[in-house]
């Protein structure tokens, strides 16, 4: 029994110690979580959201109208022969630039030689007679004056003078024919331009009625971009091609390469009614050759240049339920929230016409983590003005 008990007694003592550790480690964990959340609340309250500003500023932006077009060869010409005949000779190497008047290829020429030779001869022949008619006819005329021979005689012999004049002049213009068609023989370039591939050999007959034709000839300078905008915007266009010159330029597909600068010539005189857009006519000089036929492009027309405008970073504009605006950095580091109106934009940039003014900083990065009051932290090298050179307008040829 006096063992029992002293083992009570151990066991018991044992269970109170073990107690008395337990609550001592439970007051350092909620000890420790009471400190360690007091520190986050100190913390969190002056944790800064770290962001990029930019500062508005004033520039010129150029007012651009953007349309899907192709490019069109300002002349097209298939070469074909007038005439029918062997082809003998062949001046040209597929993808040669030509100019007009240069000889591109022969047709045998001998079988209208010959032809021209039976001309010459007719005429020849019928000039000997018209000469002996009028002879006579002169004759005649003095002897109907004297009653030698009758009136009917005398008229006659006008009459086949006339017949004769006329088969001689027959005969002149068979003769300027026969010349026509030697002419024919030499096939020469209708306009200047780069020859296409070669659709005939040399040794085939040719005909006049051949559809294909010898080659293509396509006129790249100048070339024209055919493209279109919305007919809305027709009028605009319209009344600034009225007071000068207007620029387009051409981009490729992508939208990222400027092929080349042009200038506006004409809008087409109907509109589309399926589309609802108009047709403009734009003409490229192509010194470069970076237009090339039925090529797709995107046009860009400048229409004009806005002077003085306060201009922010596109991606400092935000977009709510009550309209668009921007966060903007006040002189305690805290962010505020700024309505604006945003009267156009260009490329990158935002033309603001109300709520800023320039030099005023605004965000254009980490604005989705802002609230108005929010503390913030402008990242080192932000804070510079807007660039003007990437908002000038390319006049460049």
């Amino acid at each position: 029994m006096l063992k029992r008990s002293s083992n009570r007694v151990v066991w018991t003592g044992l269970l109170a110690g073990l107690m008395v550790i337990l609550a001592g480690c439970g007051n350092m964990s909620q000890n420790a979580q009471a400190a360690g959340g007091k520190k986050g609340q100190r913390g969190g309250a002056g944790m800064a959201v770290s962001v990029a500003v930019a500062k508005a500023s004033t520039m010129d932006l150029p007012v651009y109208l953007s349309g899907l077009g192709s490019v069109e060869a300002f002349n097209t010409v298939v070469v074909k022969s007038r005439i029918d005949g062997q082809l003998v000779q062949i001046n040209f190497k597929e993808g040669q630039e030509v100019k007009k008047g240069d000889l591109l290829a022969v047709i045998d020429p001998r079988p209208y030689q010959v032809a021209l030779a039976q001309a010459e001869a007719m005429l020849f022949k019928d000039q000997s007679a018209l000469k002996d008619a009028k002879l006579n006819m002169d004759r005649f005329a003095g002897l109907v004056k004297d009653g030698v021979i009758p009136q009917q005689q005398y008229d006659t012999q006008v009459s086949l003078v006339g017949q004769l004049e006329g088969a001689v002049r027959a005969d002149k213009a068979n003769v300027d024919n026969q010349k026509l068609n030697i002419s024919y023989t030499q096939i020469t370039a209708p306009v200047s331009g780069r020859v296409g591939l070669r659709q005939v050999d040399i040794g085939n007959m040719i005909h006049a009625a051949d559809t294909n034709g010898l080659v293509v000839i396509t006129q790249l300078q100048p070339i024209a971009v055919i493209f279109t905008l919305p007919e809305d915007n027709l009028p605009t266009v319209q009344k600034h091609l009225s007071k000068g010159h207007l620029q387009v330029q051409a981009y490729s597909r992508d939208d990222q390469t400027k092929l080349a600068t042009g200038n506006l010539l004409t809008i087409d005189n109907q509109i589309d009614p399926s589309t609802g857009t108009g047709k403009l006519k734009a003409i490229f000089d192509n010194h470069e050759r970076s237009l090339w036929p039925n090529q797709f492009v995107n046009a860009r027309l400048l229409l004009e240049v806005r002077k003085n405008n306060t201009v922010v970073p596109v991606a400092a504009v935000q977009r709510g339920p009550q309209g668009t605006y921007v966060f903007t950095v006040k002189p305690d580091k805290t962010a505020a929230m700024v309505g604006v109106t945003v009267a156009f934009t260009e490329g990158n940039y935002s033309a603001v016409t109300q709520g800023l003014k320039p030099g005023d900083p605004v965000v254009i990065d980490g604005a989705d983590k802002l609230q108005p009051g929010t503390a913030v932290e402008v990242r080192a090298g932000d804070g510079s003005p807007a660039g003007q050179k990437a908002a000038q307008p390319d006049t460049g040829q």
